[in-house]
């Protein structure tokens, strides 16, 4: 099973999923750190066991073996993160198969109704176990 961790901007956000993940993650599975700049691909990499590639071009070419795509809601949406989510990213990764499983913070552009304010560790802490489910069910899209 192959996860990827999609980020940009300084990877922050990233960065904590990967460490949050990367000790809990069952054998066989294989975590991909894909930013959008080398600064957060670097910030990605430290504290984690995955594998990290930089840049639209690579994200786009690894997405495509892909069976779970994580990271900031903003990943989906279209010159997110201050222009560095261009619309070849979004759609890339709104069309790729894989199952997503997304952190819901605003972007300035954007504002999200209908969910109940929670800390920014709530909601990692959230994406974390439904990602582990969805590892331990082998992936299994009826049981999330």
């Amino acid at each position: 099973m192959k996860i990827a961790i999609v980020d940009g901007l300084g990877g922050g956000l990233g960065n904590q999923l990967a460490r949050k993940i990367t000790a809990r993650l069952p054998d066989g599975v294989t975590l991909f750190l894909l930013g959008t700049n080398g600064i957060a691909t670097q910030k990605m990499l430290e504290g984690s066991s995955g594998l990290g590639v930089s840049g639209e071009k690579a994200i786009i070419y690894n997405l495509e073996n892909m069976d779970l795509i994580t990271g900031p809601m903003g990943i989906i949406i279209p010159h997110a993160m201050r222009g560095e989510i261009t619309p070849q990213l979004a759609t890339a990764i709104a069309k790729s198969g894989a199952r997503k499983i997304l952190v819901p913070l605003e972007q300035p552009h954007v504002h999200l109704v209908g969910r109940q304010s929670s800390n920014l560790a709530s909601l990692l802490e959230e994406a974390v176990e439904l990602i582990l489910k969805f590892c331990g069910e082998g992936g299994d899209d009826e049981q999330l």
